[in-house]
């Protein structure tokens, strides 16, 4: 059942790195009663990592970086409630791997992958490759944030009652569907306030950026730079707003639109999603060789269509004793969609499910919903949704999707009934949001870089410039990038990267709408 398909586009690489041979084979912080005045000045202990936990999403310890450079990780405490100078802390893992040249180096270099609800922990030394040039000045540092992984994680489900949750119809044709629906958003919300009560008035992105600026001064570094990957970028945003002084060089790829509510979120993404699909439709049938869903995209996009249809009443063998549902399929193709390298598996997802095999699709559903190997959940999806409703203040009804259906599925026919159900995800939350949207204004601060990326799926390009008009003048300053998938800097592109880098190391702002092909 969708949340949200908000980005996670470190999150989804990870679990996909080994997809095809893994399907086609067989398919907590705890709290003290600390006083937090003294927090600034606490020392942490490096150590060697171990490996993750279930909900990080499991797997080994992280490898030494080229050279033999190591991960190291250690806990930082923070306040459980920021209104209060004293009172109970949390535990927050934080993972780094040291600067190369110590005589050069700049400081930390912080990074959030988005989510919400992504372990950066688990995240970073798994593309940690990507940012040697990066190490070379700063030390690479990631966290998990409150709520998430290691750092008092949100749980709400049992891995069996997940596997059952999955599988249920998130786009209801009749009364007696919704109800059934309704009443599973009801028992994973009430599972959240059961089981992680405590945590959720907690899990704001206001609470995380606070967080961010004691790691800044836990790390000894006078201001915070910091990379931010979708919606990492909403978390960047909010700490810039709310210590604009402290702003370092800062790079917020894939970025989240702050300018709108939940449901122009979601719209937005149902635009997004179809936009990278035709894309994918395109460039498939473009090929010299016969692409094997469809001689078009319009039959592309018809075939994909008709199997979902069939799909809603008869599902397909999946993983196990789990079937391809709808609902799985849906969420299988939109993970494949989040980058261009994993088009490949929407093909053979496609061609194998024309032919009756669910399982690429369903791994890839998988992979969505932080479904890990051996059976176990990741928190990614009970984080994510515990965030998102702390955040977002709308709560909606069902007759409120119904009067946005006909929008939702004239933005994509294939995605629209499945963003504008999802919601609904936040009604009868035991916490009241926060707000319509973040504030992210950031008078006086440095040159935060923005990079939009036109093929985005999950956070379109024009929220890209929604950002940087939003930081305000002499702060955002926005860079394009044509090219597909999810994020900019990690497509490899040279233009992208040597802004980024150029920036980030040497202090060289690039111009304001500069564009990358």
């Amino acid at each position: 059942m969708p949340r949200s398909i908000r980005a996670r586009v470190r999150c989804a690489a990870v679990a996909l790195t080994a997809l095809s041979a893994s399907v086609l084979a067989g398919c907590g912080g705890g709290g003290d009663d600390s006083s937090t005045e003294d927090l600034p000045s606490q020392k942490l202990a490096w150590k060697a990592c171990p490996a993750p936990s279930a909900a990080q999403g499991s797997g080994e310890s992280p490898s030494p970086l080229p050279g033999g450079t190591k991960w190291q990780c250690a806990t930082m405490k923070a306040p459980l409630d920021w209104k209060k100078s004293e009172g109970e802390t949390i535990d927050l893992q934080l993972i780094r791997a040291e600067a190369a040249d110590k005589d050069k180096r700049i400081g930390s270099l912080v990074f959030n992958f988005g989510g919400p609800g992504g372990s950066g922990v688990t995240t970073l030394p798994a593309f940690g490759e990507e940012y040697e040039k990066l190490r070379t000045r700063y030390d690479l540092v990631s966290f998990d944030p409150r709520g998430v992984g290691r750092s008092a994680p949100v749980t709400c489900k049992s891995d069996h009652q997940l596997d059952a949750y999955y599988q249920e119809d998130s786009t209801p044709d009749d009364a007696a569907e919704e109800k059934t629906m309704l009443e599973g958003v009801e028992s994973f919300n009430s599972g959240c306030e059961d089981k992680s009560g405590k945590m959720l008035p907690h899990v704001r992105t206001t609470d995380a950026a606070r967080d961010m600026e004691l790691m800044r001064q836990v790390l000894g570094d006078d201001k915070l730079h910091y990379f931010g990957v979708s919606y990492g970028t909403e978390l960047g945003g909010v700490y810039a707003h709310l210590f604009p002084k402290k702003v370092g060089r800062a790079v917020f790829d894939a970025v989240v639109d702050p300018t709108q509510d939940a449901e122009q979120g979601s719209l937005g993404q149902a635009k997004g999603f179809q936009r990278a699909l035709d894309n994918f439709a395109e460039d498939c049938t473009s090929k010299t060789d016969d692409c094997p869903v469809g001689d078009s995209p319009d039959e592309v996009r018809e075939r994909i269509a008709a199997l979902l249809e069939k799909l809603d009443s008869k599902p397909l063998p999946g993983i196990g004793a789990r079937e391809l549902t709808q609902n799985a399929a849906t969420g299988g193709i939109a993970q494949s969609l989040y980058s261009k390298d994993f088009w490949q598996y929407l093909t053979e997802g496609l061609q194998a499910a024309y032919e009756g095999d669910g399982r690429i699709l369903m791994a890839l559903s998988d992979s969505m919903n932080g479904r890990n190997p051996d059976g176990t959940y990741s928190n990614i999806q009970a984080a994510n949704v515990s965030i998102n409703c702390a955040d977002d203040k709308p709560r909606y009804s069902v007759a409120d999707v119904k009067a946005k259906l006909p929008e939702f599925r004239k933005a994509s026919p294939l995605f629209g009934d499945y963003l504008a159900w999802g919601m609904v995800s936040c009604t009868g939350w035991a916490v009241d949001g926060a707000g319509a949207h973040p504030d992210v204004s950031a008078p006086g601060a440095d040159p935060i870089l923005v990079i939009g990326n036109t093929g985005d799926p999950a956070t379109p390009y024009e929220g890209a410039r929604k950002m940087a008009q939003s930081l305000g003048k002499g702060v955002g300053v926005e860079l394009t990038y044509k090219g597909q998938g999810h994020g900019a800097y990690d497509s490899g592109d040279k233009c992208v990267r040597g802004a980024v880098d150029g920036y980030l190391l040497d202090g060289k702002v690039p111009q304001a709408g500069k564009v990358c092909s």
